[in-house]
C-alpha cells in the first residue's frame, strides 16, 4: 500500500515537474523565494492591516504569536524530515535523471515535507482566521500565495506532492492552533475574529 502511495506521488511529481519550461522558469524561482519583492509588500501589508485594526500593542502580541507559529512549523518540518527520510526528487537515485531540476540546486538531502509549503501556509491560515469576518480578500489572496509558493517547489524538482500537501496541512492546522492560543490572551478576549 505505501509503495503504491510512493509511485503514485512519484508519478504526479514527474508529471507536474516536467510541465515546466524555461519560459516561466525565473517567475517560479522568484514564487518560491522567502523574501523577495513579492513577499516582503505582503508581509509590509499584513504588518499595517494587523496595526490598524488592532492598534500597536495587539499588534506586537501577534507578531510574537506568528514568530513562534513560523519557528514551531519551521522546526517540526526538520525533526519529520530528519525522521521519516524520505529522499527528495532530485537526490532520489531511481527517477533523479527524470527530475527538472530548475535551479541545479536540490537542498537538503530529505524533502517530507516542505517547510515552504508548512510556513506559507501557516501564514495565510493566520491571517486568515485573524481577519476573516473584516476582509475576506486576505483568505483569497494569501491562500493563492501559499498555493503558487506551494507549487513552485514541485516545479523547480525539490518536492514531491505528497510533501507539499503535508506541508499544507500541517501550516493550517498550527494555525489554527495559534489562533486559538491567541484568543486565550486577556488582551484578546473582546477581540472580533473567528
Amino acid at each position: 500500500m505505501l509503495e503504491e502511495l510512493v509511485k503514485i506521488d512519484q508519478d504526479i511529481f514527474l508529471y507536474l515537474n516536467g510541465l515546466g519550461t524555461p519560459t516561466w522558469d525565473g517567475l517560479w524561482i522568484y514564487l518560491s523565494r522567502t523574501l523577495s519583492f513579492v513577499t516582503i509588500p505582503i508581509y509590509l501589508f499584513i504588518l499595517y492591516y494587523t496595526y490598524r485594526s488592532f492598534g500597536l500593542i495587539k499588534t506586537i502580541y501577534i507578531v510574537i504569536t506568528v514568530v513562534a507559529l513560523l519557528l514551531s512549523t519551521e522546526q517540526l518540518s526538520i525533526i519529520v524530515k530528519n525522521s521519516v527520510a524520505r529522499l527528495r526528487p532530485c537526490h532520489d537515485e531511481e527517477i533523479s535523471l527524470l527530475v527538472r531540476n530548475v535551479r541545479n540546486h536540490c537542498g537538503g538531502k530529505f524533502g517530507y515535507f516542505s517547510a515552504h509549503a508548512a510556513n506559507s501556509s501557516a501564514l495565510a491560515g493566520f491571517f486568515s482566521l485573524l481577519f476573516y469576518k473584516k476582509n475576506k480578500l486576505i483568505l483569497l489572496g494569501l491562500t493563492s500565495w501559499a498555493l503558487l509558493v506551494s507549487y513552485s517547489r514541485i516545479y523547480l524538482g525539490v518536492h514531491y506532492p505528497l510533501d507539499i500537501i503535508t506541508g499544507l496541512t500541517v501550516g493550517t492546522t498550527l494555525s489554527l492552533l495559534y489562533i486559538f492560543l491567541l484568543k486565550k490572551l486577556p488582551i484578546f478576549k473582546s477581540s472580533y475574529f473567528i
